[in-house]
């Protein structure tokens, strides 16, 4: 067939013009985006050339095969990226959708430059299933290809509606997914086939909504009101990152902390009082340069990039506002994959601790505490990018290795005036030892004395001064110098060798 301009011309309008008007109306009235739209909004205008715009060309109602597939660039920096058209057939995927998602992958992964996925798809079309599933350049092959990508370049997923069944792992394989609320959805089967398989009756929204995976499984990483904000979302993220693996974070112009930050008010004398964490790190990076990750999610560790002086940065906090600053199996979890990226795209690592330890009791131990704890451990160890712990307040028991203790090669362990590091504290370590001795005191003044006095031998063996001079830290350092330390310390930092170990990988504690 010859195509004359004008009938190519009509050709390319059906293509991007997407499905049927209906479906344009309905996902408008759900304060949804054309998935053009939001290519658009996202990348720098004009960058754009797409790929595959002709697929299943054709067929009749299957513009570009539901999926819009390209290059791009994002703050002047290239991208490769793909869209499902939700109003093509509710976005989902055929033969033709599958592989141009697979090309533009593999695009991603030669070219060594970060994928985005837009996603907003029903997951496979069951008509077509032997076309689209089984086969080497299967649906399959897209995970494969994710698999293979992650750690080298960054993948970033933006979820604009259902993420169903096999696809739902899209965003899973993704470094950090961004939720609109009330629209996104991940799940592998839907409320109809869990009725029909369990009994269970439920919705999409209760079983994998945007709340339920941002706040309680920890697949979602933000909870965005509108798509803009999701998009904003993408670009942010990536600002933090290198293109790739080989590549150092991007750099920007120093600014300087709040002026009103007070670290040394900020941190209570009592270890019995909470405090925000999140504060204290705004008040000590570049104002305005803290982007927090699952921020809804195991609250009781704070997690995000940052910028000290310019330079990015990764920082893992325990907060006391929540359950104390104890670690949890999903707090665990949230460290060891924030740990993970940061060490494979080259953001060093800023570890402060105000940590009781892990959780005890019967209810984690099932759960597997033990087990997520080593999982934790072990990324700490692994990671060989430039890693500072500062003891804010306290590091008791394991959670002084969870959180690059001085056993696990960072390359300072700072103390502030008000840092205790022990196996446990004070008044739990009295009690362990002297249970029994305190029992026995009948006289509640006594009682009282003796306790105090044992606390008081126990403070003075946990000092910090004695910690610095055996070297248990490396400095002891006001709050108001700390910033300054740590600019100092990462920069000296920067060209660490990164050799680890002899071996292909570790056998991870899954």
């Amino acid at each position: 067939m010859t195509l004359d301009g004008e009938a190519l011309e009509q050709l390319r309008k059906r293509a991007r013009a997407g499905g049927a008007d209906k479906y344009h109306a309905a996902n408008a009235a759900k304060g949804k985006l054309f998935a053009r739209e939001r290519v658009a909004l996202l990348v720098d205008e004009g960058s754009f050339v797409e790929d595959g715009l002709y697929a299943n060309a054709m067929a009749d109602g299957l513009p570009a095969d539901g999926v819009v597939t390209g290059t791009a660039t994002i703050d002047g920096r290239q991208v490769c990226l793909m869209a499902n058209d939700s109003t093509v057939k509710a976005g989902s995927w055929g033969a033709r959708t599958v592989e141009k998602i697979i090309r533009i992958i593999e695009r991603a992964y030669s070219t060594a430059v970060p994928m985005v996925y837009l996603v907003d798809s029903a997951g496979a079309r069951i008509t077509d299933q032997v076309d689209l599933f089984p086969g080497r350049r299967g649906a399959g092959k897209i995970f494969w290809n994710q698999v293979r990508a992650s750690g080298s370049i960054p993948q970033v997923c933006a979820l604009f509606g259902p993420s169903a069944a096999g696809g739902a792992y899209i965003p899973a394989f993704c470094d950090v997914v961004a939720m609109v609320d009330g629209n996104a959805s991940m799940y592998l089967g839907s409320d109809r086939m869990v009725e029909m398989v369990t009994g269970e009756k439920t919705t999409l929204e209760a079983m994998g909504g945007a709340k339920v995976h941002c706040a309680e499984s920890g697949v979602g990483h933000f909870l965005c009101k509108t798509e803009a904000d999701a998009l904003d979302v993408v670009k942010r993220y990536l600002s933090y990152l290198p293109a790739n693996w080989q590549q150092q974070p991007p750099a920007a112009e120093a600014v300087a902390a709040p002026e009103k930050a007070d670290l040394a008010a900020l941190v209570p004398a009592s270890e019995r009082q909470a405090f925000d964490m999140r504060r204290y790190v705004k008040g000590l990076l570049d104002e305005g340069s803290f982007f927090e990750i699952q921020a809804l999610w195991a609250k009781e560790l704070t997690i995000g990039f940052g910028r000290l002086n310019g330079e990015v940065v990764g920082v893992v906090g325990n907060n006391s506002m929540f359950k104390g600053g104890v670690l949890f199996v999903d707090s665990a979890d949230k460290a060891t994959r924030f740990v993970q990226l940061c060490d494979a795209f080259n953001v060093p690592l800023l570890f402060l601790s105000d940590v009781p330890g892990f959780m005890v009791g019967s209810a984690v131990e099932k759960q597997g505490i033990i087990r997520h704890g080593a999982k934790m451990i072990t990324a700490i160890s692994e990671a060989t990018v430039p890693k500072i712990c500062v003891v804010v307040r306290k590091a008791y028991g394991a959670g002084l290795y969870a959180m690059a203790g001085p056993g696990f090669e960072p390359d300072a362990t700072i103390a502030l005036p008000t840092a205790k590091i022990a196996v446990m504290g004070a008044e739990a370590a009295v009690n362990a030892v002297y249970a029994n001795k305190i029992a026995a005191i009948a006289d509640e003044t006594e009682r009282a004395a003796f306790v105090a006095a044992k606390r008081e031998e126990y403070e003075r063996d946990i000092d910090v001064v004695r910690l610095a001079s055996e070297l248990v830290v490396d400095a002891i350092v006001e709050p108001h110098e700390l910033r300054a330390e740590l600019v100092r310390r990462f920069a000296a930092a920067r060209t660490k060798d990164r050799h680890f170990s002899r071996r292909r990988h570790g056998v991870t504690p899954v």
